[in-house]
């Protein structure tokens, strides 16, 4: 099926408006992205450091501690103040927090610039740590874990779990906002200890974009050198465990009325390597996030209609029920192969499954066929535009760069590497980094104990519609329903939801 784009004036106006010279100064303490043409000044400051640095029982400390600097108080104003002096600006202050990127980010029209990088600099440099503070976003961190992941999101929640799953046992293993017990733990004087350690001079690299002009790069750089010293040592790569066939864990909802389903293994492959390329296209056509052409939704949303969409992913990909494109500075040393399957009916639970298994079987066997593989070549050569459509978006692709490696551009690259690609290279790449055999899975649904029956005893899964279906589907439907899953009794596990992250 043709892959139809449609890139909106803006989004080409600020494709165009971004070609403009990248370059590093001071070292890879600071990477610049002018755009004279842009109104505005996008501020990047990133922190090496994230969620693997969290001490052993205190996971959640480096998420708590960006919230304690972009939503508290610094010494010269309280939190409400900084609210209030923002808001003319039409300006934030914000966090991302991953595994190994701490950014603390904003834009502001370009003559209020004096005014946010006031604030700016007071949050970062100055930060309070007060008591009231720290307990209202304790308490806020825990309300999410306890309440809002577990009960109000299962997307995110089999997601997540998924990939503690895959991580268990290595710096990874825990999700950003840590488990209940270990924020719980987390004191004051421990976010005031992790801020001293990790946000330093040695430890940061500033990133600027727009209209900024030579002071201003002077001054933010002399500035942010008022930041604790230090260079903390970083910890190892993680090495997730083998997986020996399907292990399976079930998280029981009781009362839910549809599953969520994620699946997916380690690949030893990142960005700017030459596989990923021709890894890229072929997830591409297989999963491309909320893309209707993509095979994957074109199987199980627009031929049977059982859920909103499905996806795959070869980089991690976070928040994406809320995201068209993935952010940047997610940047990881390890990422995984992820089947995203959005909730479906429980009756077609285990028949979305064995849906989805199959055709990366069939991928995995059979690769792209010519014109497959020539449509999603021509697709993404263009569909790159809308991954940084902004000038902040395309700085914080750039600061990327600087991560995985790249020497040059990637978002100038992918396009050409797209035009070298060949179908054999794409098959390749297939073959090499992706298997259907062993695989981690989450099920997010009611009635566990049936499931894993099911799902030990490979029992087939029919399916019955409430709309008349072509026969071509229904006949496929009985494939689909005996396709043969191997799967162990004892890599089963059934977690009760309120015992997650717990």
């Amino acid at each position: 099926m043709k892959k139809h784009i449609f890139l909106s004036a803006i989004m080409v106006l600020s494709a165009v408006l971004l070609i403009t010279s990248c370059q590093k100064s001071a070292g890879d303490k600071m990477v610049l992205l002018p755009v004279k043409e842009d109104p505005t000044i996008s501020i990047r400051l990133l922190f090496k450091v994230g969620s693997q640095d969290d001490p052993a029982g205190k996971e959640g400390l480096a998420a708590l501690t960006a919230s304690m600097i972009t939503e508290a108080a610094s010494q010269q104003n309280s939190y409400a103040q900084i609210v209030e002096k923002l808001y003319p600006l039409a300006a934030n202050i914000n966090n991302q927090v991953d595994k190994e990127m701490t950014v603390i980010y904003g834009r502001v029209y370009k003559d209020k610039l004096d005014d946010y990088y006031s604030l700016l600099k007071e949050v970062v440099l100055t930060p309070a740590f007060k008591d009231e503070d720290f307990e209202r976003l304790k308490k806020s961190t825990l309300n999410y874990l306890e309440n809002y992941l577990r009960y109000a999101d299962d997307e995110e929640l089999g997601k997540k779990a998924l990939h503690e799953f895959i991580f268990e046992g290595t710096s990874y293993g825990h999700i950003v906002e840590g488990h209940v017990s270990s924020v719980q733990s987390i004191t004051l004087d421990d976010v005031k200890e992790f801020y001293k350690k990790y946000y330093t001079w040695e430890n940061l690299v500033i990133g600027l974009g727009g209209s900024y002009d030579d002071a201003f790069v002077t001054q933010i750089d002399n500035d942010l050198k008022a930041l604790p010293r230090g260079k903390p040592v970083q910890p190892a790569a993680p090495m997730p465990k083998p997986i020996n066939g399907t292990q399976v864990l079930i998280i029981e909802k009781p009362g839910a009325n549809a599953t969520a389903i994620s699946f997916g293994y380690p690949i030893d492959i990142l960005r700017g390597q030459e596989g990923f390329y021709a890894l890229d296209l072929a997830n591409s056509w297989f999963g491309e996030h909320r893309n209707s052409s993509s095979h994957l939704y074109q199987v199980i949303r627009e031929a049977r209609g059982l859920n909103y969409g499905d996806y795959s992913y070869i980089e991690y990909f976070p928040n994406g029920g809320s995201r068209q494109f993935p952010p940047p500075n997610v940047a990881r040393r390890q990422q995984i192969f992820e089947v995203w399957i959005r909730p479906v009916p429980n009756y077609a639970k285990l028949f979305a499954f064995r849906a989805a298994v199959r055709e990366l079987h069939h991928l995995v066997d059979s690769g792209l066929d010519k014109e497959q593989f020539t449509l999603t070549r021509d697709f993404l050569k263009n569909y790159i535009l809308n991954y940084a459509p902004t000038t902040m978006s395309k700085l914080g692709y750039k600061m990327d760069d600087g991560f995985y490696g790249i020497r040059g551009d990637y978002l100038d690259i992918f396009p050409k590497k797209m035009s070298e690609l060949t179908l054999d290279k794409v098959n390749d790449a297939v073959k090499t980094y992706l298997q259907d055999t062993n695989m981690k899975v989450v099920f997010v649904t009611d009635d566990a104990q049936k499931l894993k029956d099911m799902l030990v005893n490979d029992t087939p899964s029919p399916i019955e519609y409430s709309t008349p279906k072509p026969e071509s589907v229904l006949e496929e439907d009985k494939k689909i329903a005996a396709y043969p899953l191997v799967i162990e009794a004892g890599n089963v596990k059934i977690v009760p939801v309120d015992q997650v992250f717990q």
